[in-house]
């Protein structure tokens, strides 16, 4: 019988043949959470692969559950589960009898390593699971798993889930027993990083989670104070699958990597799922995102480099708004200069519309004349200039779309594929012509008008839906997904080539960020933060997972608790910013006010971002887990001195100064300057009392 290999091809042919010998209903969604049962009497391993970090082990029926080794000790994450299932016409199957196993070297992208070969058989299904572990990611095992379907009948597969996963608590840690790290995008724009509580559960679907919210980085993470699991892709390109996260009751919680692709699986065809992983750690989530970086590497991904000028502090002029007037930019230079800022942005409300980006001629009469006024303008007084834009983003009345109304991704059902805030379209990212019509602008901004850099903004460019367009000839719907990352490529190597130097932002409005388009910006940003806890969990996940040669903008200040929080960006090392404007410039009050209290808290923490330059430093994100250390803690090293930043509403008690050297330093509250006298590495404690925060420089002796 010939084999064919089949990975998520589309099909409409139904056939009502059943092969398996054991099913399990599914969800509406077509995943089943593994169950959290232990391993039923007589069971026992029959496989197992490992190293001194992790080991997995699988039973008779494919079943296996995942051993942390911290400290010389074995810790099972949880009991024995159906990791690994393929869903029927809504049923799972799962039970699969172990028939052969066999270990082999290997070496490729990733590495020398080992891995586990496993067969198993339902009926006349095939099922292969590949577990490999590399030398050089010995807390990490990657999974290859497909089903070969060996029987005279097609089968419709309405799904498939790898590395699913219980975990339980161990009993020892105060509540919650469990923080997560979250990688979905949605509208309500959640933290990525929360405390699980009974009855949680999120899919975390890398598609559209709503109209033009959605994809996100393939990795979500569960912890406990004792350890921490893992679960995601290294796949290369973006995909559309889920990973939930859920905790049923208040011992245990549960991970997977689910597909709810429906296909057909013909006679002698062999459906391979996506290369999926499963992680284990101590602390929290950052060493997680750190190796999946490192994995992905190996693959190619590398991250841009950034220009000295990316790391000055950032004025924006949105605080005035859409309605914006040249003249209150430049009325604005003057206090801008005076505080120490490096770049003014011009925000939304220059253009014309969203789509064919010509300058507004209410606010500029004579044209483009106009705009490079404003830009030598703001390069006379010594600034950088930055503007903003919307990349993919067209209202249906624009000249572009008029003359060429097919460059418009659509919906399955033929419609227009929206973008809520600015009432607009998407454009197809998978179009050659839109690619160049893009680049085109790229040229025009900061080739022809000048400006040094680009704040691209929207919740829309973290991901884009599948294209139906008949037009565009996709090869599959998905070749719109997958194209995203290689049009903002383009994008940013488009800008480079006209201005070596060039910075270039990527703000998603709130979403988690896609990981495959992190080599094509080399500015990240807390993009509208809804907390200061969130301007610090983001700019610890973005250091994660584009290391700290990448700048981090933790966005206007004003968006932060009481408007002045800049100790939240200073202490996880971001780049400040506001968008503050001058009361006498509008008519309503607000709290982007620049009033003389908020200008002398201003003059302040400009200069004590320069003096510090913490941007500049090596961010210890392993240093503290950002859910069980109390008080919140982050750390920074720069040459032989180390930063600390500790957040809580009120501290009165003992911190730890991890990370110090076996020598002697001297602490300083450089905020205040206040002298904190002197502690003795390597581990250190002193008594603190703040309120918000306490940000401690330990400089050796």
């Amino acid at each position: 019988m010939t084999r064919r290999v089949l990975q998520f091809a589309i099909t409409t042919v139904v056939l009502p043949v059943l092969l398996f010998v054991r099913a399990t209903p599914a969800r509406e969604d077509g995943h089943t959470f593994p169950s959290s049962k232990t391993m039923p009497a007589g069971a026992g391993v029959a496989a197992r692969i490992g190293n001194q970090e992790m080991q997995i082990e699988f039973d008779q029926h494919l079943r296996s559950h995942v051993i942390a080794r911290f400290g010389g000790h074995d810790t099972p994450v949880g009991p024995f589960a159906w990791s690994e299932v393929i869903v029927v016409k809504q049923q799972q199957q799962r039970d699969f009898s172990l028939i052969s196993q066999k270990q082999e070297a290997v070496s490729d992208a990733f590495g020398k390593g080992q891995k586990l070969v496993l067969t198993g058989e339902a009926g006349a299904l095939k099922k292969t699971v590949s577990v490999t572990i590399y030398d050089d990611f010995p807390s990490i095992a990657i999974f290859d798993v497909d089903y070969t379907n060996g029987g005279g009948a097609a089968l419709e597969i309405s799904g498939w889930s790898n590395n699913s996963y219980v975990i339980q608590s161990r009993g020892l840690a105060k509540v919650p027993a469990f923080w997560s790290y979250q990688s979905g995008s949605y509208e309500k724009r959640p933290n990525w990083v929360l405390p699980l509580r009974p009855g949680f559960r999120q899919q975390n679907y890398l598609g559209m989670n709503g109209s033009d919210y959605g994809g996100g980085t393939p990795v979500v993470d569960v912890w406990t104070k004792d350890f921490g699991i893992a679960v995601g892709h290294v796949e290369p390109v973006p995909r559309l699958i889920s990973l939930p996260v859920a905790m049923p009751d208040a011992n245990h919680a549960r991970v997977a990597v689910h597909s709810s692709r429906q296909q057909t699986l013909n006679p002698g065809e062999t459906l391979q799922t996506l290369r999926t992983f499963v992680s284990v750690h101590q602390g929290d989530y950052f060493h997680t995102l750190t190796e999946f970086r490192r994995l992905m590497m190996r693959q190619g991904f590398q991250m841009a480099s950034a220009p000295d000028s990316a790391y000055g502090p950032i004025w924006c002029a949105w605080g005035y708004g859409r309605s914006v007037k040249l003249k209150q930019v430049y009325d604005t230079l003057p206090t801008v200069k005076k505080l120490g800022f490096s770049w003014v942005t011009l925000d939304d409300g220059w253009q014309n519309n969203y789509g064919d980006w010509a300058v507004d001629p209410a606010k500029f009469p004579h044209g483009d004349a106009d705009m490079k006024a404003l830009v030598d303008r703001i390069h006379q007084e010594g600034f950088k200039a930055q503007l903003w834009w919307s990349p993919l983003s067209a209202v249906t009345n624009s000249e572009l779309l008029t003359a060429h109304p097919d460059l418009v991704l659509l919906n399955r059902d033929g419609t227009k594929r929206k973008i809520s805030w600015w009432n607009s379209v998407y454009l197809c990212p998978a179009d050659r012509r839109v690619v160049e019509n893009q680049k085109a602008l790229v040229r025009k901004i900061l080739g022809d008008w000048g400006f040094d850099g680009l704040k691209l903004d929207g919740q829309h460019m973290n991901g884009v839906p599948a294209c139906y367009n008949p037009e565009h000839h996709h090869k599959r719907p998905e070749d719109s997904v997958e194209a995203l990352p290689e049009f903002f490529r383009e994008l940013y190597e488009t800008a480079r080539s006209v201005k070596p130097d060039a910075l270039v932002e990527f703000c998603p409005c709130g979403t988690a960020y896609s990981f495959f388009t992190m080599p094509h910006f080399n500015m990240s940003v807390a993009s509208d933060p809804e907390s200061s806890f969130q301007i610090r969990s983001k700019g610890k996940t973005l250091k994660a997972l584009m290391g700290d040669n990448i700048p981090y903008f933790g966005d206007h200040v004003e968006l932060s608790e009481g408007a002045i929080d800049f100790a939240s960006t200073v202490g996880v090392g971001g780049v400040v910013g506001t968008q503050f404007v001058l009361p006498g410039l509008v008519k309503k009050r607000s709290s982007s006010d620049l009033t003389p209290d908020r200008e002398k808290i201003f003059e302040q923490w400009i200069q004590i971002y320069k003096d510090k330059m913490l941007s500049r430093g090596e961010y210890l994100g392993a240093l503290y887990d950002i859910g069980f250390d109390h008080p919140e803690a982050h750390a920074i090293r720069k040459g032989e001195t180390m930063y600390y930043a500790f957040f809580a509403r009120r501290w009165n008690g003992r911190i730890e100064l991890r990370g110090l050297q076996d020598r002697t330093y001297h602490l300083m509250d450089y905020v205040n300057h206040k002298d904190l006298g002197t502690v003795r590495g390597p581990e250190a404690t002193v008594t603190a009392d703040f309120n918000r925060h306490l940000l401690i420089q330990a400089s050796p002796e």
